[in-house]
């Protein structure tokens, strides 16, 4: 194990590497990881020297506030590497200023870009080999913070620690998506804490999921709090429809996060010359669409997934399957946005970011 410093980050280097164990072909998603992580302390009022070391476990105190009052936030965001072995973010910006603005609603400190920014550029540079090549690969990357500090009084802590894991990963989901309409779940409130990437909101949904995947549904399409006649997200993904020509979402809000798939997926559609309607997507409309023919295609569109395409949903006991389709905007979106992604294809909207 070796110790060196660099742009005022400790790197600790792990004594050997885990990735001749890895089986890249057969990867499932999130559950293995490099052989380092990135990890700044917040105390006394101010972020500690940050330090990349040898991913292991950390030590905690019991009573840590984030076991007790859940302040927990994270972001998702991907690296890829190009046929001439240089590594790219996508729109990490986004990623940046969304993980602040949930960290702010959470009452806890903002991590400043410096450390955000180039600790995951260090972090990647060191852990590069471990990004393959090829449309569909990709380094899933995880930053996240979570409240350090001991005492289970409620109130909001005063020590963090920010940290970023890399995960290497393929597809995200397999096979067909069917989803369930929310009748009485909500995936957040008016006032709540919908629009921030608060580890608390997925717990949230596992429930209402877990009684879908019992009836054989592989999401839930979440609805509004108050009247459950606005469809929202699907799963953990926004969510796209298309009726006749005209691609559908809904506007974001307290409720529904601003994701970095949606709004590029919105830009690349508007350029290419498709229709494109931000607005309220109430159910019965989506209901009369399928009845009447006019509903072509439904996806969720997420970081993890890209875009996930959905067969079919139930609505009141009601099953509504998608006919196939050909020249989807599902399967012409999706292909743009990887390729610009994996530098397949020129990047005219300047979201890709050389690490280096």
């Amino acid at each position: 194990m070796s110790t060196t410093q660099t742009s005022k980050i400790e790197i600790i280097k792990a004594a050997s590497t885990k990735i001749n164990e890895v089986d890249f072909d057969n990867l499932s998603f999130g559950a293995v990881f490099t052989d380092h992580l990135f990890e700044c302390d917040f105390k006394n009022g101010q972020w500690q020297n940050p330090v990349i070391k040898p991913y292991a476990p950390i030590l905690m105190d019991p009573s840590s506030k984030v076991f007790h009052y859940g302040q927990a936030i994270f972001e998702g965001m991907k690296a890829y590497k190009d046929d001439n072995n240089d590594v790219w973010l996508f729109r990490p910006d986004e990623n940046f200023n969304r993980f602040n603005k949930s960290a702010l609603r959470m009452a806890m400190p903002e991590v400043p870009e410096a450390i955000f920014m180039d600790g995951l550029n260090e972090l990647l540079k060191l852990d590069k080999d471990w990004i393959q090549r090829g449309n569909g690969a990709s380094m899933y990357i995880r930053p996240f913070m979570i409240a350090t500090g001991p005492g289970v009084i409620a109130n909001p802590s005063d020590e963090y620690k920010f940290m970023i894991l890399l995960s290497p990963a393929k597809a995200y989901y397999g096979g067909e998506v069917k989803v369930i309409i929310a009748e009485h779940f909500s995936r957040a409130a008016n006032g709540g804490i919908g629009a921030a990437k608060a580890a608390g909101n997925y717990a949230a949904q596992f429930y209402p999921t877990n009684l879908a995947n019992k009836d054989g549904f592989q999401q839930v399409i979440w609805t509004d709090d108050a009247t459950h006649t606005k469809l929202e997200e699907a799963g953990t993904m926004n969510v796209f429809f298309r009726i006749n020509d005209t691609l559908l979402t809904a506007p974001t809000s307290e409720r529904i996060l601003d994701g970095v798939t949606r709004k590029s997926l919105i830009a690349m559609a508007e350029k290419e010359g498709l229709k494109v309607d931000v607005r309220p997507v109430i159910v019965s409309e989506l209901v009369e669409a399928a009845k009447n023919g006019s509903l072509k295609e439904i996806f969720g569109a997420g970081t993890a997934a890209v875009i996930s395409v959905i067969k079919g949903f139930s609505y009141k006991d009601e099953y509504f399957e998608m006919a196939p389709i050909e020249n989807s905007y599902a399967s012409f979106l999706k292909e743009k946005l990887t390729s610009l992604q994996n530098k397949l294809s020129e990047d005219t909207f300047g979201w890709t970011v050389k690490v280096q």
